[in-house]
């Protein structure tokens, strides 16, 4: 019997590494922003803070997809980071309402980069078999920069000013950098950036193959729009004073599940799994949406929390299995334009229906709710999945 290699690998660790930093660079000023742009007179404006941010990310992916396939994971990962890096110097320079927008417009390009080439690697450098487990790893060393990054980023927010917390995040995103700077490329005859790769055909903008997983996706992670917009105005709310509190907890609550959902899932398929995970983030959105104490908030974070943990590295495996090793890039841009439509029409939605009034966070919350079990009896019109199914080959 062949014994498929480990991927345990130094290049795996850097690479979850360098995600972790990532991932923290960017999430950790979320938790002051909703109160840095209401006192530079842009309060009507709080939905923008993630929607437009999610906009560009989204708009990104079909150029990240092709660049990662053409010219190279690590080059998509590094323009992703110098971004960050970047616009996380310009915060505390440009200071109107209309700067602060566009550099949230312009900030989302990290975004719409360095995750698609992280996926795309680690989907390169992987056994076929350990697929979930692999994305699992990956993604818990992100969430918790998405936990660390908050949690800190609403300590220095809190103690030293907001100036300090962009310079920290600017610095964070460099060290993402200098991780995988010596990291050896694994696309085959990678080319060098030039025009044509910046010309976009209609049929390198979706990659029509992962079309059901990125629907799930973007069903599900309306919640999480709703979820980085309003739970700032939440927390203030019910008298929590680190803002970042929420998301510490519920990225911590996801940690663990990963690795057990993507083992799971390379087990015994992916739909399975995600109907469990759909199931959760309604369940979850319900205790938010009534929650009445601290104690209520927080476990509904915890909920939300295990949601996101088997639904990140699921979807991910599964995107993977249905794509074509060749258009691997595009698959996981198509993927990742669902992530950024759903987070952003759930940013911009709940934005608009919260209108900064209190008595309205039950309905905000409870429209996820309602996405969440859209996608969960969906899953059930699906055929059972085979996991290890290989793609047939492109037209």
């Amino acid at each position: 019997m062949k014994i498929l290699p480990s991927f345990f690998t130094l290049n795996f660790f850097l690479l979850c590494l360098s995600s972790f930093l990532f991932f923290a660079s960017f999430n950790m000023i979320i938790p002051e922003l909703p109160a840095y742009l209401t006192s530079i007179g842009g309060e009507e404006y709080k939905g923008l803070i993630i929607s437009l941010f999610t906009l560009t990310a989204g708009l990104s992916r079909p150029f990240s997809g092709k660049l990662a396939d053409k010219i190279g994971r690590i080059p998509v990962m590094i323009f992703g980071a110098s971004i960050c890096f970047v616009v996380s110097l310009l915060y505390p320079i440009i200071t109107s309402v209309a700067g602060f927008l566009f550099l949230r417009f312009a900030h989302g390009f990290s975004t719409g980069f360095t995750p698609t080439g992280v996926s795309a690697y680690v989907a390169d450098i992987v056994p076929f078999n350990k697929r979930g487990e692999a994305m699992g790893l990956q993604s818990l060393f992100g969430s918790l920069g998405m936990a660390a990054g908050p949690a800190l980023g609403g300590y220095i927010g809190q103690f030293w000013g907001i100036e300090p917390l962009f310079y920290a995040s600017a610095f964070v995103s460099i060290l993402s950098i200098l991780v995988i700077i010596r990291l050896k490329e694994t696309v085959p005859n990678a080319e060098k950036l030039n025009r044509k790769h910046l010309r976009l055909h209609r049929y390198e903008i979706i990659e029509k193959r992962v079309l059901k997983p990125s629907l799930v996706l973007l069903l599900t992670v309306f919640s999480f729009g709703a979820v980085l917009t309003i739970i700032p105005d939440y927390s203030d709310y019910l008298g929590i004073k680190n803002k970042g509190l929420f998301f510490a907890v519920f990225t911590l609550s996801s940690l663990g599940i990963r690795i057990i959902a993507g083992k799971t899932s390379d087990k015994y398929g992916r739909i399975p799994v995600m109907k469990v995970a759909t199931l959760f983030m309604a369940i979850s959105m319900v205790i938010i949406a009534f929650a009445q104490t601290k104690f209520m908030l927080l476990f509904g974070g915890v909920i939300f929390g295990c949601s996101v943990g088997m639904n990140s590295p699921t979807i991910s495996a599964w995107t993977i299995d249905l794509s074509l090793d060749a258009f691997r890039g595009r698959a996981l841009a198509t993927m990742y334009i669902a992530l950024e439509a759903g987070i952003g029409i759930g940013a911009l939605v709940s934005g608009y229906v919260f209108a900064n009034k209190v008595e309205n966070f039950p309905l905000v919350f409870s429209i996820g709710a309602i996405t969440s079990m859209i996608a969960f009896f969906y899953l059930f019109t699906l055929p059972k999945q085979q996991v290890f199914l290989v793609p047939e080959d492109s037209e």
